[in-house]
């Protein structure tokens, strides 16, 4: 505590100011009156221990984590000198207070270190406290989870919940059903049933118990006199729970119904419009965003889907500042590799070489595994090159034998092209910035189409013997026809799981290359290229004739067997 000064009065007789306490003593702490302030003191700490525990407001090791955060001389905890260095640092102090939103737990102190007070958003210096003493600024309250009946038999229900709590899943959910079935218009006995089976579903992996708490958390919802703010935690999980169970669909519809009970809770709109995503349905996702952003325009969550669709529609400059402001903002669910990708493939095609930036700050935040490799479904610790030699691929059987049929399998195509013209696609994943090309396919994901292969025979015959190609389930055999004037842009392919063969069938003279990272090439007739397309590649088709070639997909080498039949299809 600091010293106490002299008190200063005046003399009733002489109006003379001096020094003294009562009977001319000097007026300081006696023994009497120290005794009083500590007895204060003392009943305050006990009173607001009691206070913290009764309201198990308490999180000693949580708050004392947060503070040293601000361990500013090092010494590895949060203590006087590191406060009297935050004094000087205002920023650092308030972005604290600023980042928790005015809720700081409880916590004892146990070394002498500030108090410090918020009083309308001022810091201000208290006292040193060298005691175990327990001061807390308010945290946030609970939700209201009991309606007035419910606390009638919060007995029952506490006795219930410990059970959930524990772990005894089991016994809980026959504690939650027996309580439903006594008092069926409690909302937290149904709740507690719901949240029981929920974590039954979870223990035994079972998607039909976690139905009935999809089931169970929306009986909830529609009872009468449930708590506004049980009901808002019932739908929220029941949508997760959907989302989870892959029933996007109805997930959407319990969000709607959040956005309308809570229309002014920008997180359901949010989670609304990457639902409809889910459902490719990019028309209402984009209305939902628009609506959240003209609520809350700096919504980070907002601008960088709002700005991934924009992209996905083909406004490529307009779909800029969205995805950069938006991953600028740090907020929860923008730290994407997605977001990342689209923004750096978006300079791009605008001819920002601030592209490279951002690919970097994604290689950084561990989306991609270098600036050039920028896939998004990978498996760790395959070895990663541009380019391949069929040796290094140990597939030297399969290249040996599409060059040796390469005559064989460029007749079939060109009989393809034409008679059954109308067999050959448009690339359909906005690639191009401008030309023609096209692709027949033989193999897509591991499937083979019975009726392509109808149309080349032979070719196919020839691949059935290569299951590293034919069983690639993240990949495709194809021909592909490239007309001049076709600029594709630099992309990358999705997963590092496979190498992209290129075996050439129809190449004009000159005019014709392809770039893998940083290293350009040509095709040649009967030879095959082979390279990695996780790496970023370009092509440009600037002769006079088409160029037709045919694109052999097969499995990483260094994938073993488990991998290659695990792996889910891209």
């Amino acid at each position: 505590m600091s010293k106490s000064s002299s008190s200063q009065r005046k003399n009733p007789k002489g109006g003379k100011k001096v020094n003294g306490g009562k009977n001319g003593k000097k007026e300081g702490l006696s023994g009497s009156s120290f005794f009083t302030w500590f007895m204060v003191i003392a009943l305050l700490g006990v009173w607001t221990s009691v206070a913290v525990v009764w309201f198990d407001l308490v999180d000693y090791e949580e708050v004392l984590g947060k503070l040293g955060v601000y361990d500013t001389d090092g010494d590895g905890d949060f203590d006087v000198d590191d406060a009297k260095i935050l004094l000087g640092n205002w920023d650092q102090v308030l972005f604290y207070y600023y980042r928790e939103k005015n809720s700081i737990t409880s916590f004892r102190i146990t070394n002498p270190i500030p108090v410090f007070l918020f009083f309308n958003h001022r810091l201000c210096y208290l006292m040193e406290l060298s005691f175990s003493f327990p001061m807390f600024i308010a945290k946030n309250k609970k939700p209201k989870l009991f309606n007035k009946f419910d606390k009638t038999i919060k007995a029952e229900l506490d006795a219930a919940e410990k059970l959930r709590k524990k772990g005894k899943v089991d016994e809980a959910l026959r504690a939650f059903e027996s309580l439903v079935d006594k008092y069926p218009q409690s909302p937290k006995a149904r709740y507690g049933k719901a949240q029981s089976e929920d974590a039954l579903a979870e223990k035994m992996r079972s998607n039909d118990i976690l139905l009935q708490a999809i089931n169970t958390y929306g009986e909830v919802a529609e009872l009468p006199n449930a708590p506004a703010e049980l009901i808002k935690l019932t739908l929220k999980r029941r949508a997760d729970r959907q989302q989870f169970l892959g029933r996007t669909r109805g997930s959407v519809v319990t969000l709607h119904k959040l956005v309308q009970l809570y229309p002014e809770d920008v997180t359901f709109r949010n989670e609304l419009g990457v639902g409809y995503l889910l459902l490719g349905d990019n028309s209402n996702a984009k209305a939902v965003f628009e609506q959240v952003l003209a609520m809350s325009p700096n919504d980070g969550f907002a601008k960088v889907h709002y700005g991934f669709i924009l992209k996905a529609e083909n406004y490529i400059a307009e779909s800029i500042p969205y995805l950069k402001e938006g991953l600028e903002s740090g907020e929860p669910g923008t730290d994407d590799g997605r977001f990342y990708f689209h923004l750096g493939d978006a300079l791009q095609r605008v001819g920002s070489q601030e592209a490279y930036i951002w690919y970097e700050a994604g290689h950084k935040k561990g989306h991609f595994a270098s600036v050039w490799q920028r896939s998004l479904y990978n498996v760790n610790g395959l070895k990663a090159q541009p380019w391949w030699t069929a040796k290094e691929t140990s597939y030297t059987d399969l290249v040996r034998t599409l060059e040796a049929n390469w005559k064989l399998i460029r007749d079939e195509g060109l009989a393809v092209i034409d008679t059954e013209k109308g067999l050959f696609v448009p690339e359909d994943e906005n690639l191009r910035e401008k030309g023609d090309w096209s692709q027949y396919t033989l193999w897509q994901q591991g499937r083979k189409n019975e009726k392509s292969c109808a149309a080349a025979p032979r070719t196919c015959a020839l691949l059935e013997r290569f299951p590293e190609s034919t069983g690639c389930r993240r990949g495709q055999i194809k021909y592909s026809v490239m007309h001049p004037g076709t600029h594709v842009w630099p992309h990358t392919g999705p997963t590092n799981c496979r190498l992209r063969m290129h075996l050439g069938l129809v190449i004009p003279k000159e005019g014709c290359r392809i770039r893998c990272a940083n290293d350009t090439r040509s095709w040649e007739e009967g030879k095959v290229l082979i390279f990695d397309d996780s790496f970023e590649h370009e092509v440009w088709q600037e002769a006079n004739s088409y160029r037709l070639i045919f694109i052999v997909d097969v499995w990483h080498p260094e994938l073993t067997s488990y991998q290659r039949r695990t792996l889910p299809a891209i």
